[in-house]
């Protein structure tokens, strides 16, 4: 398997489950900016990364020409999506958000195929937390639509990196403020110009440990800040929400991965244990999300049952 350990290392700090919590102050024209704000993100990421990286670079490095043609097509996609999230706003009179300077860590198509991984993943979160809190149904429509090209980015990238595509049988949905902690990592300044968004980063939390993990598995955390010895690791995969006592070990933060979590996944420290099932609150939040990636166990299906 080729390593995702690369990308969590890239990460220096990096969701939500359902149901989505409702925030009265988001309007749709925030959605459409903050949706604009992640495809600059991913635009200027992709675009830097064929710039600077040639198709015989990628094959050396155990990808195929195929892998490369398709690479491609994601570029034309995520460029896409600005110019219509762009046209989108300015077709209400606001000014859209502009592309930010970024700081992207990768050195080589290993590690760029890494972070592309996680990007795409935290992308499809995004779009998948996000279209609770869209009131327009036409607006909506577009976001499911990008949602789907986004899942496919994320099968691609994770498929060839060795990992299992369909790790997890439902997609994990991202709040709105964990994905702009996430982003923020990654972004170094904006224009002075740019609306500003009515959304916050939580203090970091960073996955100090190898990805992948397993289920079972001790695995330890770093928080930017004094973690309450009565907070919980809450991990937050596909439709499973579960809460861990947390456990000290100097500064760091030890918690086992849970039977429930599979594929790329969130961690958060949270002031009290969430029950299954149930959304992870803003006001919950201590620190986190951070990004870690769970092989998933053996299929088990009823090969009788239709």
């Amino acid at each position: 398997m080729k390593s995702y350990a690369a990308a969590a290392l890239l990460l220096a700090s990096t969701a939500i489950s359902h149901p989505i919590e409702k925030r009265a102050d988001i309007t749709d024209l925030d959605i459409l900016q903050y949706a604009l704000t992640l495809e600059h993100l991913e635009n200027v990421f992709y675009k830097g990364g064929v710039s600077t990286m040639s198709q015989d670079m990628f094959v050396a490095a155990g990808f195929s020409a195929k892998y490369y043609t398709n690479l491609l097509y994601v570029v034309n996609d995520e460029q896409d999506h600005v110019q219509y999230l762009t046209d989108a706003i300015k077709s209400t009179g606001a000014t859209p958000v502009a592309a930010c300077e970024y700081n992207f860590p990768y050195k080589d198509p290993m590690s760029f195929v890494a972070l592309a991984s996680v990007l795409e993943g935290v992308g499809t979160s995004a779009y998948l937390g996000g279209a609770g809190l869209i009131q327009s149904k036409d607006y909506l429509g577009v976001a499911g639509s990008i949602l789907v090209t986004e899942s496919i980015h994320t099968s691609l990238q994770r498929f060839n990196l060795g990992e299992i595509a369909a790790a997890n049988p439902y997609g994990t949905a991202l709040g709105l403020n964990q994905v702009f902690t996430i982003a923020g990592a990654f972004i170094k300044s904006c224009p002075a110009s740019n609306p500003t968004l009515p959304l916050k980063a939580f203090p970091g939390l960073t996955a100090t440990q190898g990805n992948p993990t397993s289920q079972g598995i001790p695995f330890t955390f770093q928080a930017k800040g004094t973690v309450p010895a009565s907070a919980f690791v809450t991990f937050v995969s596909g439709l499973n929400t579960t809460s861990v006592p947390v456990t000290m070990k100097g500064n760091m933060i030890s918690a086992m991965i849970p039977n429930t979590i599979a594929g790329q996944s969130y961690a958060f420290i949270t002031s009290s244990a969430i029950a299954a099932g149930m959304s992870v609150t803003d006001n919950m939040v201590l620190f986190g999300p951070a990004v870690i990636e769970v092989t998933p166990p053996s299929p088990m299906f009823d090969i009788k049952e239709q």
